[in-house]
């Protein structure tokens, strides 16, 4: 399990204008919610954020929030961004609880050479990027392993063929494809070099030129 520590500050004004002086301010609004607690309004350092993210994986990471020196336990659920300059404007998290069993994504990460890559020359293609599951998040692990070393060219592996950790509740369908090794693309025959091609023929007259049409003049 991945675990990152972050500081965040209460607030109690909010709104858009609040948002945009604490942007200006070089902070992010936030949120903090749970079924065992109000919803509560935050603000962190976006710089600190933005470094966050540079190292760990949003969506499956335990961050460990110290709320003006009183930690939690979350999970980033959601991050806004500008449409166009796709810096942050908002984050929510969402507070653990001991046993509680939330839904993430896990990332697939696939190991070793598939044997139709190997011997026919084939090519892997991973479909799936990551797995949605029902975790602990105390047993949450940072990937899933997907071995991919018996697939022949023309096969693939699929979600019921992997190996799960204990503790883990796929949501996915079984017959989901995460990999497919797929047969080379032909080579394209080139000309020798210095080889005119060759040009089209012309076009058939199907039908009889009208006067004044320019056309071969008929013999006498």
């Amino acid at each position: 399990m991945a675990t990152a520590q972050l500081s965040a500050s209460a607030r109690a004004a909010v709104g858009k204008g609040v948002a945009r002086s604490l942007r200006r301010e070089g902070r992010l609004p936030a949120v903090i919610y749970g079924h065992a607690r109000q919803a509560l309004s935050l603000s962190v350092s976006a710089r600190e954020f933005d470094r966050l993210l540079e190292r760990v994986a949003a969506e499956n990471t335990v961050i460990e929030l110290d709320i003006d020196g009183s930690m939690s336990r979350t999970l980033i659920r959601e991050i806004q961004r500008h449409p166009v300059k796709r810096n942050v404007l908002h984050v929510d998290f969402q507070e653990l609880v001991a046993g509680e069993r939330v839904v993430v994504r896990i990332p697939l990460v696939l190991q070793g050479v598939p044997d139709g890559v190997r011997h026919s020359g084939g090519i892997l293609s991973q479909v799936m990027q990551e797995l949605e599951c029902r975790v602990d998040p105390l047993n949450m692990p940072d990937h899933i392993d997907v071995d991919v070393t018996g697939i022949a060219i023309g096969h693939s592996i699929h979600v019921s063929e992997i190996t799960i950790p204990e503790g883990i509740e796929v949501l996915d369908e079984p017959e989901s494809t995460i990999a497919v090794v797929a047969a080379p693309k032909a080579e394209v025959e080139t000309p020798p070099q210095g080889a005119v091609p060759e040009a089209p023929a012309e076009p058939e007259l199907i039908r009889k030129p009208k006067e004044g049409e320019e056309g071969e003049a008929e013999e006498s």
